[in-house]
């Protein structure tokens, strides 16, 4: 047995083998080829399982490669959105009304609602069940902004005080003059029971949340036709 470890074709292998129980060489010669054929298939299947293994290796790297390229460019396109300034959008409260906010007074009302007046307007309060309108900008607490009439380029109407719009809004708004603008911080008890659900651009207000209201007292349709 020691013998097929001789290389193909070596003169002490074939006299070995010749003269061992009358075996021919061709024989001999026959056998080692076909072990070392053997040996060049396992060798084949061998060399066959390394690519194999090299290949899902190198699948794998360039799976990794490229999920990891992806959560670089994700990760830097998130990093630039997030850097970017926030969207200039219409406000009834400028910088310097901002700054003038903070030094007036808060009332809270039996409710929980909280306001603070920007500007006292003139004239009357509108009664419960007459129509309004009004200009809003409506926030989370962050001062992102979720809904606006100043957008819409045109000032909302309802009917104040009949429930159609949130509670907050209602009450806030009944004790207002025309021209009058006010901030209002409105409890979640007083806001949106079911939420809001984001949109492109647009923060998500969750359910009973609290939310900020800048509003603004145009007119009140039929108070002037009454006066008039």
């Amino acid at each position: 047995m020691a013998s097929l470890l001789l290389p193909l074709g070596s003169a002490f292998g074939k006299g070995l083998f010749a003269n061992h129980q009358g075996i021919s060489s061709d024989r001999v010669q026959g056998l080692v080829v076909r072990c070392s054929t053997l040996d060049l298939k396992a060798e084949a299947s061998r060399a066959c399982e390394w690519r194999d293994e090299f290949n899902v290796i190198k699948r794998r790297d360039l799976m990794g490669l490229v999920f990891g390229l992806s959560g670089i460019f994700i990760d830097s396109f998130d990093a630039k959105g997030a850097g970017l300034p926030p969207e200039q959008k219409p406000r009834l409260c400028d910088d310097t009304c901002e700054k003038e906010l903070e030094n007036v007074p808060m009332v809270t009302t039996e409710s929980g609602l909280q306001y603070k007046d920007i500007k006292v307007g003139e004239g009357p309060s509108p009664p419960v069940g007459f129509q309004v309108a009004a200009n809003y900008v409506a926030m989370v607490p962050s001062g992102q902004i979720f809904d606006s009439s100043l957008e819409k380029g045109l000032p909302y109407i309802f009917r104040v005080g009949s429930g159609q719009v949130i509670k907050g809004l209602d009450e806030g708004i009944l004790s207002m003059k025309i021209g009058g603008k006010r901030r209002l911080y409105i409890p979640g008890s007083l806001a949106f029971p079911k939420g809001l659900t984001s949109a492109p651009g647009r923060p998500r207000v969750s359910a009973n949340s609290p939310v900020v209201f800048d509003v603004s007292l145009e007119y009140i349709p039929g108070l002037e036709l009454e006066e008039e």
